[in-house]
């Protein structure tokens, strides 16, 4: 496999270790290996990882529920970002979905995240709430933005 490919699949326990490294590297509070634990063996949750060779530089996760699904996180390692990755793995979610006949995928992004929420945008999503100090670390806002599908 060329170094620059890039190949989504569904994530799987011993893949826990190369998501703490983009976890870290990704966010100033990260979640814990037991979060990750958790999310792989709960039964409402898919995640995905990106990667390149052997190695994770990105993952993304989403919980359905009835016709619903709600994205929990997006994180691609900061040396992979700007290559359409978290792009791959928002197509892949986005399927996923479709093929499960959901109606609607939420998320919530950090207010002054103007890449990520221009990319939520291109997929249809929608700004449709605010929650007011979300993240505790800076006490920024979360947007809630909503795709309606179908």
């Amino acid at each position: 496999m060329d170094d620059n490919e890039i190949v989504i699949r569904k994530m799987q326990e011993e893949d826990i270790e190369g998501i703490l490294i983009v976890e870290d590297r990704s966010f100033t509070i990260p979640w814990s290996k037991e979060m990750f634990f958790d999310e792989v063996n709960n039964p409402c949750a898919v995640y995905y990882v990106a990667l390149s060779g052997e190695n994770i530089v990105a993952y993304a996760g989403v919980w359905f529920i009835l016709d619903e699904a709600h994205i929990t996180n997006i994180a691609v390692d900061p040396d992979y970002r700007n290559r359409k990755i978290a792009t791959s793995l928002l197509s892949k979610i986005i399927e996923a979905s479709k093929e499960k006949e959901i109606k609607s995928l939420t998320l919530e992004v950090r207010d002054g995240n103007i890449s990520a929420i221009s990319l939520y945008k291109q997929f249809g999503f929608n700004v449709e709430g605010r929650r007011r100090g979300y993240y505790s670390d800076t006490q920024d806002d979360a947007l809630i933005m909503w795709c309606h599908l179908g």
